[in-house]
């Protein structure tokens, strides 16, 4: 079986400036990665990279087994990829609802997909009406991942989603993600900060450090929050 997602050598950046370089690693069906750093390693500009925002300065990314070449982001969408980008993604003045439809590309498809995210984020069918930008920080989160989850993707790209979100939440997150890894099979490639909320949901983890990828392993070794901190530290 193909990998989800796969990265050989890749490198991108902005303009002339490189900011990834020769990054590569896979991410298996039904696995988590955790792709760990502080701010400018060039974490979302991976994402973005893989998304087809930014073009690839060298290398390959696969798909399901699939090149994706120098695709626009809506037909790598199409794949079955869900992004959930760091800045602010969401359609403020539109409601709730809307923000949700913008995931789908079939309509009939609406009434399923709340119920299904119901079952993750009961508040949220409740309030379909309600503007987006009313909502909560963290109720923003939720709306985030449910909008990923609506159109049952087969790989999610999750940028930095604990950022300024209160522990109990940070909880809830986690609990979402591991269950629909368990029960869809979805692949799911997390960038953070957050080395215990990362820990607690991943599979396997790499550490990216000024573009580059300086450590792989898995991610249920005892003591390995402490040990990836001081490597970041370096």
């Amino acid at each position: 079986m193909s990998p989800a997602l796969q990265l050989t050598d890749v490198r991108s950046g902005y303009d002339q400036a490189v900011v990834i370089r020769d990054v590569k690693f896979e991410i298996q069906p039904g696995e988590i990665f955790a792709i760990l750093g502080k701010n400018g390693m060039g974490k979302s500009t991976l994402l973005k990279t893989i998304m087809g925002f930014l073009p690839l300065k060298a290398g390959e990314v696969h798909i399901f087994g699939a090149p994706l070449g120098d695709q626009p982001p809506y037909l790598v969408a199409r794949k079955g990829i869900a992004y959930t980008p760091q800045d602010q993604a969401l359609f403020q003045d539109l409601t709730v609802g809307e923000n949700l439809r913008l995931a789908l590309r079939d309509e009939g498809l609406m009434q399923s997909g709340l119920d299904r995210i119901g079952e993750f984020f009961p508040f949220i069918p409740q309030r379909l009406q309600q503007r987006a930008g009313t909502l909560s920080g963290g109720e923003q989160k939720m709306l985030l991942i449910a909008r990923a989850l609506m159109g049952k993707p087969r790989l999610m790209l999750i940028d930095e989603i604990s950022e300024g979100v209160q522990p109990s939440l940070i909880d809830k997150l986690a609990k979402v993600l591991l269950e629909e890894r368990d029960r869809s099979g979805t692949s799911i490639l997390i960038i953070e900060q957050n080395l215990k909320f990362a820990l607690a949901v991943a599979d396997r983890y790499a550490v990216l450090k000024l573009g580059e990828i300086v450590v792989q392993g898995d991610a249920g070794s005892s003591g390995l929050e402490l040990a990836i901190a001081s490597q970041l530290s370096v």
